[in-house]
């Protein structure tokens, strides 16, 4: 098999939608004729962990570690809280205290393209000596964190290799960038490192349209759409919530508050009584105050239930059993290319999918092209009621369910398929 190393910041036992995309692609690369080895961190500072992605590892991977000097372990001395926020990217928008303004000023000035900086240079002269042990010439870096790229960078500098660059997210036009304080020369120095990597790898991956028109203007190098998707078979579940339940999950941030849809829950609530007695809102992570403080000021708190964060699998129980999924996005035109992860996921469960974000938001198009739901956008409110309505009146008949297709291109496998045949 042709061997290809692939180099990551996230791995098993971190948590989190981060961690999944490329263990997945590694967990399928055999079927298609690649070998993977992989590069990890020995010693990561990771802010979520799962466990239950260990079983998704491939028996026989081999795997090579170096040492990485975390920032984040340092600054966590300072407040442990907030730095697990701001490394897993949570950014608070509402009363910053100093502490997290001079967190947030550091991460963006002093550290770039972010705090794992550090591994990149001792990466380089570690994995120069492991792709000749390997007799491997292809690499593939994937980000955030972006300096992972800037090892395939400086390899690429001193070595003849194929190399392909994986954005799971955009670089400079993701929305918390804009929340880093960043400097002037900062952000030149942001733009610069994005361009000099898109530039110099062989080969660009992107995970939406909206972000491959981004590249586009930035390299001509090619680039590949590959989104991510689900694992497993599709199995639908025959035990689903006796309450009308909408449940989300994954961290919703305050950026992520549709107003509306709570405005138009809390009318349901007042206006029918049956729905009053079946709402059920399940929250499966991290949930801001921010948010919690709008439904309470539209009485929907005892309304709510807040799990938590979850392992893989649990979310994947909760999404199966509840009768509608909550799909959120931030109402920003930085965010139309955002597709998350657990979308596929959430079609994969075959429960319908209620969305709000913002205008254009290229998931419309997914779940319209798959009818797998609606998508609205954070002004709507009659349409939103009328949906919410027929699918309660259908809940109560216990004939909520949606007639979806085309689903299977989202299979982790087909998608490690197209993969292969990029690369």
């Amino acid at each position: 098999m042709r061997k290809v190393l692939v180099i990551t910041y996230y791995w098993p036992p971190a948590g989190g939608p981060g961690v999944q995309r490329w263990l997945k692609f590694v967990k399928y690369f055999r079927d298609f004729g690649v070998e993977p080895v992989l590069y990890i961190p020995e010693n990561p500072h990771y802010p979520l962990l799962d466990e239950s992605f260990l079983q998704d590892i491939p028996d026989d991977l081999k795997i090579y570690k170096h040492p990485i000097k975390e920032p984040y372990r340092i600054a966590a001395i300072f407040s442990s809280k907030k730095t697990k926020r701001i490394s897993s990217g949570i950014i608070q928008t509402k009363n910053q205290s100093f502490l997290e303004k001079a967190l947030l000023w550091i991460r963006g000035n002093l550290f770039i393209p972010d705090a794992r900086k550090f591994w990149v240079k001792p990466s380089v002269t570690f994995l120069k000596y492991v792709l000749e042990k390997e007799g491997i010439d292809t690499i593939i870096t994937t980000g955030p964190p972006h300096s992972v790229h800037l090892i395939g960078y400086y390899l690429k500098q001193t070595i003849t290799l194929n190399w392909i660059a994986d954005f799971r997210d955009p670089w400079t036009t993701i929305g918390y960038h804009k929340k880093l304080k960043l400097t002037s020369s900062a952000e030149k120095k942001h733009k610069q490192l994005e361009s000099d990597v898109l530039n110099t790898a062989d080969k660009i991956i992107v995970t939406s349209n909206t972000t491959k028109q981004e590249f586009e203007q930035l390299t001509n190098k090619p680039i590949k759409v590959i989104t991510n998707g689900f694992d497993g078979d599709i199995v639908v579940s025959d035990t689903l919530d006796t309450k009308f339940s909408i449940s989300h999950i994954g961290s919703l941030l305050s950026g992520r508050n549709p107003k509306n849809l709570w405005k138009v829950l809390s009318d349901l609530v007042n206006e029918n009584i049956d729905f009053k007695n079946a709402l059920q809102l399940h929250f499966i992570g991290v949930v801001s105050e921010e948010i919690l403080a709008s439904l309470a000021e539209l009485g929907l708190q005892d309304f709510i239930e807040i799990v938590g964060y979850v392992s893989h699998q649990e979310a994947l129980a909760y999404q199966k059993s509840s009768q509608v999924l909550l799909l959120v996005e931030i109402d920003s035109q930085d965010t139309i290319g955002i597709i998350p992860g657990k979308l596929f996921e959430y079609m994969a469960a075959k429960r319908p999918i209620l969305g709000v974000g913002p205008i254009n938001w290229e998931v419309a198009g997914i779940v319209n092209e798959t009818e797998t739901g609606r998508i609205f956008d954070y002004a709507d409110d009659i349409a939103l009621k009328n949906v919410l309505l027929s699918w309660f009146q259908d809940f109560q008949k216990g004939e909520l369910q949606i007639s979806s297709g085309s689903i299977e291109q989202y299979s982790r496998r087909e998608l490690t398929r197209k993969l292969v045949e990029y690369i």
